[in-house]
């Protein structure tokens, strides 16, 4: 599927989930203060594109009720932005208003999970996204896409990387500059991400495609190197491995920007994200959430440090 000499990309782009799909899914409250400082520690570590916030209803997902205030009191560096989810018009006049040069739109790859998540087919959805595309080119705020369910369902298993491509393409169609491939529950591997990448190359440039990829089966690694070889360069992360999956109980989330970065440098592609610094933001937030990293770089960091420290040292 794949031709094995092919080079592999000479740098990647890393978008910084952490922040909003990380953060959204904990059941204890994590103060503005602590996203606020998590974000700054993230930019110090050399990231430079960081989803922020989310501008749903507080009531579905409270935990996102203050990304108005977070964004609001995010410094302003050249060459960072701070990116926001919004699912209408509403949300958008509020990022727009917090400070937002980026919003994020999603979408589902299947009917099933686009009616059980939001109670409406795969095409309404996307036509309830007209009008805040519309309203975004006129303030000339880019839009990114995001493609749910791209490998499987929890409902209805496998997905077919055709029905995968057609969301794609409307997204991109309709201008979005990227559209990101979310392999939700975690289930892919790297034949079957392949192929899904391969089917949504013939609609989308893959240049303006990126993974998404969870790390419930253990594969989320793996499946970044093959979307390596099919000429992938952008991927979103998660810091610490945060977040989960609320249709696979236990599920972790999205695979941790310390392992990405870790798999990056290992291969010699460039990403200007600095690792000792990440997984040293790893180890904050986790720590400020009362629970060990899910990354493995970290974890195994943070051991190799602390059995080489003397005793009785913090």
């Amino acid at each position: 599927m794949t031709d094995r000499n092919r080079v592999l990309p000479q740098a990647v782009r890393i978008v910084e989930v952490g922040p909003r799909d990380g953060l959204q899914n904990e059941k204890v409250h994590v103060p503005t203060d602590v996203k606020v400082e998590l974000i700054a520690r993230l930019v110090a570590a050399g990231v430079r594109v960081i989803e922020a916030g989310s501008f749903v209803s507080p009531k579905w997902v409270p935990q996102m009720a203050d990304s108005g205030e977070v964004l609001s009191r995010l410094p302003r560096h050249e060459g960072v932005a701070y990116t926001a989810l919004v699912p209408n018009l509403k949300g958008f006049e509020s990022a727009v208003e917090a400070g937002c040069e980026e919003i994020a739109i999603f979408g589902a790859a299947s009917e099933t999970f686009s009616r059980k998540n939001i109670n409406c087919s795969i095409q309404e959805s996307l036509d309830r996204f007209r009008p805040v595309i519309d309203a975004a080119a006129q303030r000339g705020i880019r839009v990114r896409g995001y493609v749910s369910c791209v490998v499987g369902c929890p409902y209805e298993g496998p997905v077919p990387p055709q029905k995968v491509a057609e969301v794609a393409r409307w997204l991109h169609d309709n201008g979005c500059y990227e559209v990101s491939l979310g392999d939700t529950i975690g289930s892919g591997t790297p034949r079957s991400v392949q192929a899904m990448i391969e089917a949504c190359a013939r609609a989308v440039p893959l240049a303006q495609l990126a993974g998404h990829y969870h790390d419930t089966y253990g594969m989320a690694a793996a499946n970044v190197y093959a979307s390596l070889e099919m000429g992938m360069a952008t991927f979103d992360a998660s810091v610490a491995g945060l977040g989960g999956c609320p249709y696979s109980p236990g599920a972790s989330g999205n695979v941790a920007t310390e392992d990405v970065i870790h798999l990056l440098n290992g291969l010699g592609i460039e990403t200007g994200i600095d690792l000792e610094a990440l997984v040293a933001a790893s180890a904050w937030i986790s720590a400020s959430l009362g629970r060990p990293p899910a990354s493995k770089v970290t974890q195994a960091t943070l051991a190799k440090a602390s059995r080489a420290a003397p005793p009785g040292a913090d």
